[in-house]
Parts: C-alpha cells; structure tokens; sequence
C-alpha cells in the first residue's frame, strides 16, 4: 500500500494552540507545519492536502501537487485572494463549537446594547448610582444580514432571548420560526431593523455593503431612537469612514465590531476610545484548532473511500 499524503499545516493562529492540537492528530500521516523552521527549505512537490489560515505567499508555488485546500476558518475570502491558488476544491470549516462561539458573541453584543452596559460602566467609573430605563428583547428586532449556518444559529439563540428577529440573505432562506428576506427585500427587511448583524461572506457583491446609505435605510423605531450595527462577519464589508460618521452624526445609536478593513486595528483609529463601540479583536468565533483538525480528517478520509466532500466552496460565489 502507499504511503499516505503528507498534510501541510500553513496557520497564522497562536502557536502553542496550534502545537497542542497536532499531538495526536493525523496519527497515520506526516504534518509539515510551516510555522516550524525545520520545513522553511522542505520539498513541497507530491503532498495532496493544505490546511490554511492567511497562509504564507509562497506556498502553492511550492506545493504544486495539492488535491484539496482547506480553510482554517468558516471564511474563505483569505484563501481566495492567495496568489496561485490551484484549481481544486477548497472545503470551509463548519463546526458545532466554531458555530455556538459566533452565536455566543452576536447574542453578548446584541445584550450589552439592550442593556446599556457602556453607560453603567461610566457611571461605575464616576460613582454614580443612576437608573436607566430598561427596554426588553421583545422591543428590538435584530435583523440578520447572512442567513448560513452562522446566521440562522444566531437567529435561534436570540429568539430563545426573547428578540424579534428577522434575517436577509442573497438567496431567500426558509427557516422555521423567523421571518426571511431575500435579493431585493433588501429595503423592507432594512426598514424593520433595529439591531443589524452583519454575517456576510465577503464577495465583490458585499464589499463595502454596509456603509452610510445602508445605515440611512434602517428603523428608527427601536427604542433607543437610531439603530446599533454589530459586524461579525467581515471586515471587507464595511465602510469605517461611513461608520465613524454615521456615529458622529446619530444615525447610528452605537456599534459592535469584531472585523476591520485592515487588520490589526491601527493604534490610531478612533474606534479604541469611542464610548459607544465595543471591539474584540477578530475572535467572535476563533477556531477550535483540535476540531478544525477532526474535521480536515474527516474530509480527508471521505475522500480516500472515494465519497464527496462536503462544504466544498464556490469559488464564483466566494462562500
């Protein structure tokens, strides 16, 4: 029998996670984790699996045989825009961990704002012992902009907490319990929202999608009189200009962002000491680097016994 394909380990994650997660993992195979220095002049040629995170420049120059590339993450716009990046199939990450963290993050953010949790933090740091008056869930209709398994987990959650939630996505889903937009409802499902997420793929059509005329067609019903935006998705799909000056302007009530245009987030942007923005640092739904591996196995091994991949990404549709 041949020896089985090594598999090439290309992450840009925490290290040491990385390190924990590969003991044990790919018992039956050899794992090139670029990350060490010992593979920096490794043959890549004959190895038929990538495992990728913002991977290195270089790598599909040197690893020209490969038969499946795998995301490190449930985006796939970074693999997308590597330079030669082959014409295989490329398989995004979807797991139950990866999907409940980005379900966690929306409903946290989408509580904060409900509660108003900035402003008890200032006035602890002045000692001041003040009431606000409280609205309930039931007030708000969060409206959910990306309606895939991140979209609908997170609509699901927040139904449980007692929102109103009503989701768009490009293609009209059906999903038991909340009401769907699709295409051009666009307007109509804008008109109803309070509290937009933002969970899109990033694609040519959702590059910069949402800027300050998206922000001038929300609901000004809710009860904090303007709309919170709060983006988990991609950082490629907002304008920061219109943001910070929808903010500025009151059109926007406050937001919550996980995703930048650039990142890491420069010292000098405004967002750090805005009172009304919460930011965290692309981690709303960090990968479960041991279940990310479990799943690349799985894969892999489907595709040894000669059954199809799943989650195999569209590369015209970007997701």
């Amino acid at each position: 029998m041949p020896a089985k394909s090594p598999v090439i380990v290309d992450l840009k994650f925490i290290p040491e996670e990385v390190e924990t997660a590969l003991k044990g993992a790919f018992p039956d195979r050899e794992v090139i984790n670029r990350a060490d220095a010992v593979h920096d002049n490794r043959d890549l040629s004959g190895v038929d699996y990538a495992v990728v995170w913002k991977s290195a420049p270089d790598l599909f120059d040197r690893a020209p045989d490969l038969k499946v590339v795998f995301s490190g993450g449930a985006g796939v716009d970074h693999v997308l825009t590597l330079p030669g990046l082959p014409e295989v199939p490329l398989v995004r990450f979807v797991d139950r961990s990866l999907t409940t963290r980005m379900g966690e993050w929306v409903v946290m953010q989408c509580l904060m704002h409900l509660r108003q949790h900035r402003t008890y933090e200032a006035l602890a740091a002045k000692r001041e012992w003040r009431d606000l008056s409280q609205p309930e869930a039931a007030d708000v209709t969060v409206g959910i902009m990306g309606m895939g398994v991140l979209g609908q987990d997170a609509a699901r959650k927040l139904s449980v907490m007692g929102f109103k939630v009503v989701g768009w996505s490009r293609g009209k889903k059906a999903v038991d319990g909340i009401e769907t937009y699709g295409g051009d409802e666009l307007d109509a499902f804008l008109a109803r929202t309070d509290f937009l997420v933002g969970l899109l793929p990033l694609t040519p059509e959702t590059q910069g999608i949402f800027n300050a005329g998206l922000f001038a067609k929300l609901s000004r019903n809710g009860p904090f009189g303007a709309p919170v935006f709060i983006n988990g998705g991609r950082g490629g799909s907002q304008n920061e200009a219109d943001i910070l000056s929808s903010l500025d302007a009151g059109i926007l009530h406050a937001a919550s962002l996980d995703v930048f245009e650039q990142e890491p987030l420069s010292p000098d942007s405004r967002f750090w000491q805005m009172p009304n923005v919460y930011m965290t640092p692309h981690v709303a739904a960090s990968s479960d680097v041991k279940a990310l591996f479990r799943h690349v196995e799985q894969q892999i091994s489907r595709l040894e016994s000669g059954q199809p991949l799943q989650h195999v990404v569209d590369k015209l549709a970007g997701y």
